[in-house]
């Protein structure tokens, strides 16, 4: 899937949701629990909830790695359901890979290839050969990590440089952006620091964003679209916790779809707002 192909998906669902699969079993309903693979069966409860409202989905790896083989049998299971019922879907494996090129090969190919994500979310700090192999695919993503919305970030990525006074974000996009194209290429910027969208955007204009840390993390989706937004909407806004956890009862996938339209109902007004849709 292409720039534009995500765009007419986009288009068509009249939304820019992306919902993040991160099924905590410290959190599953007790229903969901009595099933032989509670993470699949809440995992497909919510995907079926959800689906009319989003245009992709980005399972957290770590929910799945934690619970070993079986857990990575619970993934493979949710990309084939995903596949098979919701063809259209933007698939993102949220795995924040990146070593050195042998090995971000192997990830790779783990990830585009033999379990069919559209992308991966990686780390750019050991440089463009980390980089390089995740954009190899054709119509597969890298999704780079550039300005998140944890805490955290403020310990490096806001960080100066002692000369220029460049914070590392930007120079990770200023390099990063040389490396693939619109097609295959997007950032992580977080929700949480809306009000430097609008630099990002002069820096990479043409590029989509993956915006996480709307929902629980407090951003904001209305200053998001109006600072992120380009001229093929240009941002993915990933909401987890917000949707997937909306009620811990035996009807929390209902929960999920209802707060899946109420954002995407927002979604459409923004790009409306845009003249997008």
């Amino acid at each position: 899937m292409n720039a534009s192909e995500l765009f007419e998906e986009i288009r068509k669902k009249r939304s820019f949701l992306c919902v993040g699969l991160d099924p905590d079993p410290d959190k599953l309903p007790e229903s969901v629990m009595k099933n032989d693979d509670p993470l699949f069966e809440f995992n497909k409860k919510i995907i079926d909830a959800t689906a009319p409202f989003a245009v992709a989905y980005k399972p957290n790896i770590a929910f799945y790695e934690s619970a070993g083989a079986t857990g990575w049998w619970s993934l493979e299971k949710t990309v084939e359901y995903i596949r098979k019922k919701y063809p259209g879907m933007f698939l993102i494996a949220d795995a924040k890979r990146g070593d050195i090129g042998n090995s971000s090969a192997g990830y790779a190919r783990a990830f585009l290839v033999n379990m069919g994500f559209d992308a991966v979310t990686v780390a750019p700090y050991m440089g463009e050969d980390s980089v390089k192999p995740f954009l190899e695919f054709k119509g597969k993503w890298a999704v780079v990590l550039a300005l998140t919305s944890n805490p955290g970030a403020e310990d490096f990525q806001l960080s100066g440089e002692s000369e220029t006074g460049e914070p590392l974000f930007e120079r990770v996009l200023k390099k990063a952006v040389k490396w693939g194209t619109p097609d295959n290429l997007m950032f992580v910027i977080g929700a949480t620091r809306d009000e430097m969208l609008k630099h990002v955007r002069s820096i990479v204009p043409g590029h989509f964003l993956l915006v996480p840390g709307v929902g629980a993390q407090g951003g904001s989706l209305e200053n998001v679209a109006r600072s992120g937004m380009n001229e093929q909407c240009g941002l993915l806004v990933n909401c987890s916790r917000s949707i997937i956890y909306a009620d811990d009862g035996d009807e929390f996938d209902i929960a999920a779809g209802r707060k899946a339209l109420e954002v995407s109902e927002k979604m459409e007004a923004l790009l409306t707002e845009k003249g997008l849709v």
